[in-house]
């Protein structure tokens, strides 16, 4: 088997274990929160996301690491934790809503678009050095939990708009 084969198995499988995790124990616990409070723990989650900038360091990555990549995921990855933090502090106001949208949105194009960079620059597992864990482990939760957010978003959108529905005019 390929090396970029194990690469991609890894990704999968992590995938598939976060998505396990996620339905059997995040979702049941944040699935009945107020949305401030589902959103908070998934918030935290992704000020992490300084992480990326392991790209940038030389000796965690091989030098061989295609800079567009490197470049893309960290400062994205950056924006993405900054956002997460913005949003963690306006959450008890309506522009925390606003600014968790924002995030959500922010940090799934962010994801998607490293995929894209990593395979259009012809990014090869070895270059990610240290970095490896960052795509095969931490990427997967960070792609369910951008999902579960959206979910939270949404979910609690559609009950405030039914709410306003059912009140007397």
């Amino acid at each position: 088997m390929s090396p970029q084969l194990y690469f991609f198995a890894s990704i999968a499988f992590s995938l598939v274990a976060w998505g396990m995790v996620a339905f059997s124990y995040i979702w049941p616990a944040l699935r009945h929160r107020p949305r401030a409070d589902a959103l908070r723990p998934l918030l935290i989650l992704h000020s992490f996301r300084f992480m990326g900038l392991a790209f940038l360091v030389p000796g965690v990555v091989s030098p061989d690491l295609p800079a567009s990549f490197a470049q893309a995921a960290a400062f994205g990855d950056i924006i993405a934790a900054m956002s997460a933090l913005l949003a963690l502090l306006l959450l008890p106001r309506g522009a925390g809503v606003v600014a968790a949208w924002i995030f959500n949105l922010w940090g799934s194009a962010d994801i998607l678009n490293a995929f894209y960079q990593a395979n259009h620059a012809g990014l090869l597992a070895g270059q990610l050095g240290a970095a490896y864990f960052i795509p095969t482990f931490v990427v997967p939760l960070l792609l369910i939990t951008h999902g579960l957010a959206f979910r939270i978003l949404l979910q609690h959108q559609n009950e405030s708009a039914m709410r306003e529905s059912r009140q007397p005019a």
